[in-house]
């Protein structure tokens, strides 16, 4: 068994007998690993507090044979202003659980990595509310889903487009209209993100518009898992 180092996010961790942690990680090289950290729930723990969710990390890991081992782990950025803040720590927690359901198991995935990193370092600048459905929209884009805001995705028609269905291929006509209303000024955003100009929706959207996209961005991202998002839902109690 070897060892090897990565950078990582670490996605979420849950408790293993009286004093360890399961940690999963999403490294930039190898995808999501499972790791154990021994001894991280005792206080004199030298790295618990490294392997808390959304921590960015350079970290040793020994190869198992079912899981990996923790041997070390540094800081590579800190977050501070989510970790005091506690809506945008709700969002983060959006993004790790999006990242968690869609990446898989030992599958380097360097893009989604850059995305999760980017979209933490834009949070931990600013929080706005557009961020959250921009980031869900990149990660959708990466993962080969990319609805049609132009035109209808039913019968190609130019609209006016006033509803939204992921199932359907995106926004729907009048006459065609199925799933959620949708408003022009949140088609014209998503175009705007699909488009690439992520900065310029970010600066410019706020108020009913950011809000009605980040219902309709938390519809989409649990449209493809197939299952509902638990940050998600407790996000949507704080809002």
């Amino acid at each position: 068994m070897a060892s090897y180092r990565d950078q990582a996010i670490v996605l979420r961790n849950y408790k293993l007998a009286e004093a360890d942690k399961i940690v999963v990680l999403f490294c930039l090289a190898r995808g999501k690993v499972r790791a154990v950290a021994k001894g991280v729930r005792r206080t004199k723990s030298k790295f618990g507090a490294r392997l808390e969710p959304g921590a960015f990390i350079s970290v040793q890991l020994h190869e198992g044979r079912n899981l990996d081992i923790v041997t070390q782990a540094e800081r590579v950025e800190t977050y501070v202003d989510i970790r005091n803040d506690i809506d945008a720590y709700a969002k983060a927690a959006i993004f790790l659980e999006s990242v968690d359901r869609c990446c898989q198991e030992q599958e380097a995935n360097p893009a989604m990595f850059t995305l999760l990193v980017g979209a933490l370092r834009e949070l931990n600048r600013k929080n706005t509310s557009v961020l959250v459905p921009a980031f869900i929209a990149k990660l959708l884009a990466l993962e080969g889903v990319q609805p049609l805001v132009s035109h209808c995705a039913s019968c190609g028609s130019k609209g006016p487009l006033v509803a939204f269905q992921l199932y359907e291929g995106g926004a729907l006509c009048s006459n065609c209209r199925r799933g959620s209303a949708i408003s022009q000024q949140a088609l014209a955003a998503l175009e705007l993100i699909f488009s690439g100009q992520v900065r310029a929706v970010l600066e410019t959207t706020a108020g009913p518009v950011a809000r009605e996209l980040e219902t309709l961005a938390s519809q989409m991202i649990e449209q493809h898992i197939e299952r509902k998002l638990t940050s998600s839902a407790v996000y949507s109690q704080m809002s």
